[in-house]
């Protein structure tokens, strides 16, 4: 797995919401991405810092350049240049930050030679009832490393060699403190800021298109369950058999897919006994939707299919008619031109 590849999986980790009182809540975000590279052979430069507010990228700044680039039109238009500037500064800090703990992280490993990664998510989530929730984390070398909790005020190792590194930073109360009010208290109000620049175009929501499919092979018999360009990307998608909940392990896992629009699309899929596929129904909840959608498999009724089966080949045979026709015409034509040169060739 690629340097970049492990941080997007995590950043769609802390992106997914919650399901509250039988009823998807729309929730906003502000997270930033940070990694880099020990050598420049990773196609990393040393820092690299992408800011999103929910799922759109809004802000990147590089290690190199020290510049902050917007990412996104209504951010260039509406921010002002005082924000702009302490969007600046935060970057900048953060760089530092970021280098400082990359050395610390590999000297507590011994690693001085060899090319290595760092890769950092941090960020917060706000509900629709104004509860909040920070997330910071560490990956080294494409795996979890640290994660902070502002509870307890100390790191979770995810792997022993993370501890030295664990014990070493537990010992800086005052970064411990610091971490907490960033993740409870400055990142929200910046998540507020940013939802007002962003209003509009971050809490709009287009509800999905439901639609269930049908396929057959020769060892099972499948549904397949799409919910096409919705906005925002939060959606839950299950199975209902006879109109009761199933078990998430008996269906496959949502895939949830940009469109290049702004828009999404995910889909399910369940194998069921063939014959019994009227039982099974998707269940769709969506904050553009006012409740549940359900949508079940309606097979073509056998005559639509004939009619079908029927047009097509009537289709095909006039497609054909004309084609063979225009190649008789146009042999015409040659024949023509080639007769009419040679009576004026004999008449000289």
């Amino acid at each position: 797995m690629g340097p970049r590849a492990r941080p997007a999986l995590l950043l769609l980790m802390l992106l997914q919401t919650a399901v509250l009182q039988g009823r998807l809540l729309r929730s906003h975000s502000l997270h930033y991405l940070f990694m880099g590279a020990s050598e420049q052979d990773l196609g990393l430069s040393l820092f690299e810092a992408l800011g999103y507010v929910d799922d759109q990228l809004f802000v990147f700044y590089d290690h190199e350049s020290r510049r902050v680039e917007p990412r996104t039109p209504w951010v260039s238009s509406r921010t002002s240049s005082q924000m702009w500037l302490q969007l600046s500064q935060s970057l900048k800090g953060w760089d530092h930050m970021f280098t400082v703990d990359f050395w610390t992280i590999m000297e507590n490993h011994n690693h001085s030679k060899e090319s290595h990664t760092l890769q950092v998510i941090l960020g917060c989530e706000m509900q629709e009832d104004n509860s909040t929730e920070g997330h910071w984390k560490y990956g080294y070398d494409g795996q979890d490393h640290l994660e902070f909790c502002p509870d307890t005020l100390d790191w979770r190792a995810a792997e022993p060699g993370a501890w030295p590194t664990k014990l070493e930073w537990e010992r800086h109360k005052i970064r411990a403190r610091q971490n907490r009010a960033y993740l409870e208290r400055d990142c929200p109000a910046q998540l507020q800021q940013l939802l007002e620049l962003g209003r509009g175009v971050l809490d709009q929501q287009v509800p999905p298109l439901v639609k269930v499919t049908h396929h057959v092979t020769s060892s099972v018999t499948t549904l397949r369950c799409r919910a096409l360009n919705y906005y925002p990307q939060n959606i839950t998608m299950k199975w209902l058999k006879d109109r009761q909940p199933m078990d998430a392990k008996e269906f496959e896992p949502k895939d949830v897919l940009p469109n290049g629009d702004g828009t999404y699309q995910g889909w399910i899929t369940l194998a069921v006994p063939p014959g019994e596929e009227q039982r099974y129904t998707c269940q769709v909840e969506h904050p553009g939707l006012d409740q549940p959608l359900l949508a079940i498999w309606e097979p073509l009724p056998s005559g639509t299919l004939v009619i079908g089966v029927i047009s097509g080949i009537a289709v095909f045979v006039v497609i054909l008619f004309i084609g063979i026709l225009s190649i008789i015409l146009r042999k015409r034509q040659v024949s023509r031109g080639a007769m009419g040169h040679y009576v004026l060739a004999e008449r000289e």
